[in-house]
């Protein structure tokens, strides 16, 4: 990389990240739904029963709390850089000499900060309540739900430029994707309690993946299959979105 390439990424990355520097509490704000699920709906796991044998649920539950906030977290990000559409601060940004590449990877940058940030977050509020990570594990999963939310938060850029000005694509997608790749991630339920064709849609989910390597790392199973299938399925992701934003930006919007 070269040295203007690093200078542009460095600028952008400033710009961004500096509201969330002010105001670190914005982040907790962010956390909204994870927090409530974490404090609310994990408690009642352990009385459902479906648990038996694998420990305690917590080591279950959390590594799918950090995915939710992948899914909820970085695929919004395109939400501000829509905002700047709107308001016409990037077309300023545009005429600048800044790499358009920079500008995504300076983007997607501030959403890997704020991501680790809140993992850690909640990790260490977990603790109390009964989960007990593998501190090697938890770092190398770590590792791949930053390259999954760098991954999303790239699409969602993509996603963002395809939707300006008006933004009704950005909202109808968001909401349409969001929700249904997490419920059938099994991030909340075991879906092997579900019926065949839900269980069969499932496994076609490329995030169900991650979420099983995230618990077999967060347990400290690192020879687990599903840990190769879901490194595969975050790279593959993070590729695709990383080469898809760079050309958008290239194109110029």
């Amino acid at each position: 990389m070269s040295v203007p390439f690093l200078r542009d990424t460095a600028t952008v990355f400033s710009r961004e990240a500096a509201p969330m520097f002010r105001e670190p509490l914005g982040l907790l704000f962010t956390m909204g739904q994870p927090l409530l699920f974490l404090f609310l709906f994990g408690p009642l796991l352990g009385e459902t029963g479906s648990f038996a044998g694998q420990g305690s649920h917590w080591q279950w539950f959390v590594p799918g709390i950090l995915i939710m906030m992948c899914l909820s977290g970085p695929m919004m990000a395109g939400y501000t850089l829509l905002m700047d559409l709107v308001g016409g601060s990037m077309e300023r940004m545009l005429v600048t000499p800044l790499n358009r590449t920079a500008m995504l990877v300076g983007r997607t940058l501030k959403e890997f900060v704020a991501l680790l940030a809140q993992s850690v977050l909640i990790i260490a509020l977990a603790v109390p309540l009964g989960f007990r990570p593998h501190l090697p594990g938890v770092l190398a999963g770590m590792v791949i739900l930053v390259v999954f939310g760098i991954g999303l938060g790239a699409l969602s850029f993509v996603l963002a430029i395809a939707s300006a000005p008006g933004g009704d694509l950005f909202y109808g997608v968001t909401q349409l994707v969001v929700f249904p790749l997490m419920l059938l991630s099994g991030v909340l339920l075991p879906m092997d309690s579900g019926p065949g064709w839900l269980r069969t849609v499932a496994a076609l989910n490329p995030v169900s993946f991650i979420v099983e390597a995230e618990r077999s790392l967060f347990s400290g199973r690192f020879g687990d299959i599903s840990v190769l299938y879901g490194t595969v399925a975050a790279c593959v992701i993070a590729a695709v979105g990383l080469v898809a934003g760079t050309r958008a930006m290239r194109r110029g919007i």
